[in-house]
């Protein structure tokens, strides 16, 4: 008995050593936070985390009282009581507390809220900030603890402010109006809006046919001929479009037999600047492009590279500066280290000049670009420590700042103007643009996922003396394309360009849109459904202002102001609302409701007969019946890819594990057992006749005993690789059946037999 007691007193002064050592308490908002600082400060600081904001506007009302100056009425969030109880705790005991939330408007506000919900004395409390989690940052930010900035906390409450006031009051509207579970806001309908704008401008664009005329020519002393570029006639350049094709072969008749001569060759050097490091918006489009991440998988990425990672070696650490940022600044301590980096690595004459860009008037520029904490720290170096996306957004983001501090590449261009002169007399120009890098600077490194910058081959050795030999004339026809429709990456672009939203807005933006279903993605593509047409028909129409872009960027300098200190944010607030209640009042007289469909499906339902139509429910699509409350089925919809299933020439449909992870699997599973993870093509094998898989620039048999390769290039124009359209199935299976593995695959198909989908998603 005694024994046991001793047991656990000494537990307890285990558990409660930190309270009693602790002189200070600081207070971060992630968890994650926690170990790495602690192991930063020793045994005098105690850490804990707020796990986010601790009050906030209450979910059931507005909670703006309008009538008494429009002031804020905060309550605790709903499950936070005993972490503030904790935190008093703490903070009783503390001599000092120091708050050290998110370095922007957000952790200052959250700051803010915790001296309110903890009672704190402001005697006692100092604000901190660091843009890094290493020792050096955190411990440097003790040296300049400052009081909470107010101008930025209103700033937050002016913009929670305004976001609650289009929210609460047009999104009943919509319920209403429309259907529940929609809603508008102030920067999510101006997105959608410009989603529309570019859909309406893509339907509405009429093509037109244009033609271009190359020429296949042999060079004496070359192996390989060229191919030049019609410019049109030597007195006639600038109109050398060639609008038809009874043109095209009216000028490959005249250039028969002409004979054709170099002109002129002019060479030239130009220099392609390095980028600029990454801020928010550009990570989100670049790693859209380069990695094919969502807006939001970025973002929650950087956030754990940000917060800490387990190092081996070095324990958890920072790896990243802090991700919410519109500034390309970076520190002179970086620059130093970037700049010892390069000059060992790659040669001082790779090290380029440190370039800033211009801080424009929509830049916060509250702490420094995107970039690692310590440029040493490579990313073949920390593999290990990384699960694969992590370590590819880090690779992305470790080049980018390498590439940003070295010196640019330089491009060696040849103009080469070619006349061919035709038996009339007229003398026609072609071109033949060259290229070669002539030393690859910061590409050595580090190029854009876009980039197209590798140089042509054909040409660069030609002298104005060699003869030419006309080969071929190739006339091809074309047509003008409109624009293309927005991507997330894109899209993003386009709100930082204009000055909608923050680095902060933009990834919760689109998950909201696409959340609602007012938009789907396809191949990248963002598309409008009719349910979101319907909603930006009735904002268009009854709140011009709200989804103006113009007016929206104008909020948004309003809020800078606030920022700044320059604007009262109770007076845009008074500004702003009363015409957004007469405009809800006026409409929720005059606006008629409307019925969205749903789409109908082929599918038969086997209980009542109907047509089965496509629901959208918290985890996406799904099929039910539209005799509900009468007939309640429901089943899991797939999407079908448009090849047939080698087992047993079913459909081949697209599923998903229950962590997410997609594969392909048979329609007619349980029966049928086939599954892959790569996506089968519409291609059959030359050597075994069965399907193909796509992998990479490379299709591989799905037939692992035949093991024919062959790549997407040298597949026949008759065969075209299937793209998939999405269509119901029609297999009634149950939800949640098992996987063999311990694996299971949401929608419920069961996997099984020697295509099982392993435990814990692994590779197939």
């Amino acid at each position: 008995m005694l024994v046991s007691a001793l047991k656990r007193a000494n537990r307890i002064l285990m558990i409660h050593e930190g309270d009693f050592m602790a002189k200070y308490l600081v207070i971060v908002e992630s968890p994650a936070k926690v170990k790495t600082i602690k192991k930063f400060l020793g045994p005098k600081y105690d850490v804990a985390a707020s796990q986010g904001h601790v009050r906030d506007l209450p979910k059931s009302r507005m909670g703006i009282d309008i009538e008494h100056d429009f002031e804020p009425q905060y309550i605790t969030i709903r499950g936070k009581g005993d972490l503030l109880a904790d935190l008093r705790r703490r903070a009783k005991k503390a001599d000092r507390v120091y708050l050290a939330t998110d370095p922007d408007r957000e952790g200052e506000a959250i700051s803010w809220h915790l001296m309110a919900a903890l009672k704190l004395d402001p005697e006692k409390v100092s604000r901190i900030t660091f843009n890094e989690i290493t020792k050096s940052a955190v411990t440097e930010s003790f040296k300049h603890p400052r009081d909470i900035d107010m101008n930025l906390v209103d700033a937050q409450q002016a913009r929670r402010v305004l976001d609650r006031m289009v929210g609460y009051e047009i999104s009943p509207l919509l319920w209403k109006k429309v259907k529940r579970g929609l809603s508008a806001g102030r920067v999510q309908s101006v997105a959608l809006r410009m989603i529309a704008d570019r859909e309406e401008e893509i339907s509405s664009f009429i093509p037109e046919e244009y033609w271009t005329l190359d020429a296949v020519l042999d060079v004496s002393g070359e192996k390989k001929p060229i191919t030049a570029h019609y410019a049109g006639t030597l007195d006639r350049t600038r109109d050398a479009g060639i609008p038809n094709g009874e043109e095209a072969n009216a000028l490959k008749e005249a250039l028969q037999g002409a004979a054709f001569r170099i002109a002129e060759i002019k060479k030239s050097t130009r220099e392609r600047k390095s980028p600029l490091p990454f801020t928010t918006s550009t990570l989100q489009q670049e790693a859209s492009k380069a990695l094919n991440f969502s807006t939001q998988k970025t973002m929650r990425i950087a956030q754990q590279l940000y917060e800490g990672i387990e190092i081996k070696g070095q324990g958890s650490v920072g790896i990243i500066t802090y991700l919410r940022t519109d500034s390309t600044r970076i520190s002179e301590e970086a620059m130093a280290a970037s700049a010892d980096y390069i000059q060992k690595n790659y040669g001082e004459n790779y090290l380029g000049p440190s370039q800033q860009k211009k801080t424009s008037a929509k830049i916060q520029d509250a702490h420094e670009a995107i970039r690692p904490t310590d440029i040493a720290r490579t990313p073949e170096s920390i593999k290990d420590s990384l699960d694969r996306d992590q370590y590819r957004l880090y690779r992305l983001i470790w080049k980018r700042f390498v590439a940003s501090r070295m010196a640019g590449a330089k491009i060696e261009t040849t103009q080469v103007r070619i006349t061919a002169e035709a038996a009339d007399g007229t003398k026609y120009l072609f071109t033949l643009p060259c290229s070669r890098i002539a030393f690859d600077g910061f590409l050595k490194v580090y190029a854009p996922a876009d980039d197209d910058e590798k140089g042509t081959a054909q040409g660069n050795g030609i002298t104005e003396d060699a003869k030419l030999a006309l080969k071929e004339l190739d006339a091809k026809q074309h047509f003008t394309q409109p624009v293309a429709h927005y991507t997330e990456a894109s899209l993003v672009h386009a709100l930082e360009e204009q000055g909608i939203g923050r680095p902060s807005t933009y990834a919760p933006t689109i998950t909201t849109i696409l959340a609602r279903h007012y938009v789907t993605k396809e191949n990248k593509n963002l598309y409008m459904t009719e349910l979101g047409e319907a909603v930006n028909g009735i904002m268009k129409k009854e709140f011009p202002s709200i989804v103006d872009p113009g007016f929206t960027a104008n909020l948004e300098s309003l809020l800078d102001g606030v920022a700044n200190g320059t604007v009262k944010w109770k007076t845009v607030i008074e500004n702003f609302y009363p015409d957004l209640d007469e405009a809800v009042q006026r409409a929720s007289r005059e606006l008629e409701k409307i019925t969205i469909q749903d789409e109908v499906t082929d599918e038969i339902c086997e209980k009542c007969g109907r047509h089965m139509v496509i629901k959208y429910g918290p985890h996406g699509k799904f099929l039910a019946c539209p005799g509900f409350p009468e007939c309640r089925n429901t089943k899991p919809y797939f999407e079908k890819i448009g090849v047939a299933c080698p087992k047993c020439g079913r459909d081949i449909v697209i599923k998903k594990t229950k962590k997410g992870r997609k594969y392909y699997g048979c329609l007619g599973n349980p029966e049928c057992d086939f599954m892959t993870w790569s996506r089968p093509v519409n291609v059959k094998c030359p050597r075994c006749g069965s399907i193909m898989l796509e992998k990479g620039s490379k299709l591989v048999c799905y037939n692992e005993d035949c093991g024919y390769v062959i790549n997407k290039s040298d597949i026949p124009k008759e065969e075209s690789v299937s793209e998939g359209a999405a269509v119901s199935n029609g297999a009634a299976v149950s939800d949640g059946a098992a996987v063999s593995g311990g694996a299971s695959v949401s929608g419920g198909a069961s996997v099984s037999g020697e295509a099982a989908v392993s435990s814990g998603d692994a590779e197939g």
